[in-house]
């Protein structure tokens, strides 16, 4: 293992220690990950200020938002899937190509998504049961951040092809620099220039402007080993329909995640405000302790990704294992710490002290949460093994199951059948995070995720 080179990252997924590969690509990711989650968390410390309605407005129409980013979501997984399988395979002339299409059809898509966003999304607010402050400034809030999702749909491609490579580091940068310069815009925008919640969502679409125009630079740049070439550039139907074989069922399952959120935002709002607030707010905790797991997971769809287009299904199962291990213990101590901290985290994070049944909700919510944390690790390391291998079929299932199939209907029968009140939603998030990985884990020993999607075979001449 010594004559292995640690800066080439291919031959260390290839042929190195695992454990290292996981653990050198996971690390940027990890870092990569809580920087988009400040993007949340900073706009909703700096909303919170204003008032728990501004602050449940933001959290009340992210799911909207992710529906139509989903399909973005969904084209980057099958970009990472099927170039790190090119690139295990030695066909970079090829992953080109793909990345081509990858970013044609992106752009185009995400040209159409905002003009529908925009048009639809008072529609849909209103659809979902929001009325009066809560409407309108969700509104105001969801029509703007609509109008980064070009940039958005950029940096997802920028960040599968770099990821695809094993070069994890260069998106953590550029997001590093594209946080910075929101948590100096949103105190600036929504306080000195009085916008509002408006104010947030104009300084997180300057940060991701800002932050795409830098990374296609990069991407077009002399060390980008994938570096996209338009000149002549027309849509491929073959090349198109193995993108959308593999990203299609990620956008479903997406999708299908943010239309249930969106359902699920429709029966907590019933119990007020501060519940939305609540819900909202420990979301954005969790996502925060969970980013090591989702970073193993990340790294582990590269990994499994690479050595199966290198015809390497032992490394690609052992890496799933040795995944499995350090996420399961990562979920242990955040389960730990969110227990022992509970109201001190919960404090932070609700910087407005208007309306005090924030906090206790929000208290009560974190103790049933934390409970499933070790299973949400193993959650994103299921699905960094399914997208890796391109069967992400089985991740969309495992998506769209957790949400429609156990934690909706528990929702329904607490909410008709029971008296326990918003307790049966906390209840059911947190067995649903339990049952899918269950699910997981039948499918995983099947064997199925082991079916190649993409036919490519290793070390063959690009033609």
């Amino acid at each position: 293992m010594d004559s292995i080179d640690k800066n080439n990252k291919t031959e260390l997924i290839l042929k190195g220690n695992i454990s290292t590969a996981l653990i050198t690509l996971s690390i940027p990711i990890i870092i990569n990950n809580l920087i988009q989650t400040l993007y949340n968390l900073v706009d909703g410390i700096w909303v919170g200020k204003i008032s728990s309605v501004h602050f449940a407005a933001a959290s009340f129409v992210w799911p909207i938002n992710f529906l139509f980013i989903s399909i973005g979501m969904g084209i980057s997984i099958a970009g990472t899937s099927i170039l790190s399988q090119l690139i295990g395979a030695d066909k970079k002339e090829k992953a080109k190509e793909y990345a081509n299409q990858i970013i044609g059809i992106s752009v185009l898509l995400a040209i159409g998504l905002t003009l529908l966003g925009i048009i639809l999304s008072p529609l849909i607010i209103k659809a979902m049961g929001a009325t009066g402050d809560l409407a309108r400034y969700g509104n105001t809030y969801l029509r703007i951040t609509f109008l980064d999702t070009i940039f958005l749909f950029l940096f997802f491609n920028i960040n599968s092809i770099m990821n695809a490579q094993g070069n994890t580091v260069t998106p953590t940068i550029l997001s590093a620099i594209s946080a910075l310069l929101n948590v100096i815009l949103d105190p600036i925008f929504i306080f000195t220039f009085n916008w509002g919640i408006a104010g947030a969502a104009w300084a997180t679409l300057a940060s991701r402007a800002i932050l795409a125009i830098v990374g296609l630079k990069i991407l077009f740049g002399p060390n980008n080993k994938i570096r996209p070439d338009f000149k002549g550039f027309k849509f491929n139907k073959d090349i198109l329909k193995d993108v959308f074989k593999v990203g299609f069922p990620s956008s479903i399952g997406q999708a299908g995640a943010a239309v249930g959120f969106i359902v699920l935002n429709g029966f907590i709002v019933s119990y007020g405000t501060a519940t939305v607030a609540a819900f909202g707010m420990v979301n954005r905790i969790t996502s925060l302790i969970m980013q090591p797991a989702m970073g193993i997971g990340a790294a582990l769809t590269t990994i499994v990704g690479q050595n199966m287009g290198a015809n390497q299904l032992d490394r690609a199962q052992e890496s799933f294992h040795k995944a499995s291990k350090i996420t399961s213990i990562v979920g242990i101590i955040g389960c730990i710490l969110l227990l022992v901290f509970d109201g001190p985290i919960v404090n932070f994070f609700i910087q407005s002290k208007d309306d005090p049944e924030v906090i206790t909700k929000g208290i009560h919510y974190l103790k049933y949460i934390s409970l499933s944390m070790p299973f949400l690790g193993l959650f994103s390391v299921f699905q960094g093994i399914f997208q890796g291998s391109g069967n992400t079929k089985y991740s969309m299932s495992m998506e769209i199951g957790r949400l429609w199939f156990v934690r909706i209907p528990m929702i329904l029968i607490f909410k008709y059948f029971t008296n326990i009140g918003s307790t049966g939603i906390w209840i059911s998030m947190s067995f649903s995070n339990i049952l899918v990985c269950v699910y997981g884990y039948i499918i995983y020993k099947k064997d199925v995720w082991k079916e190649k999607v993409i036919k490519v075979s290793p070390h063959q001449v690009n033609n």
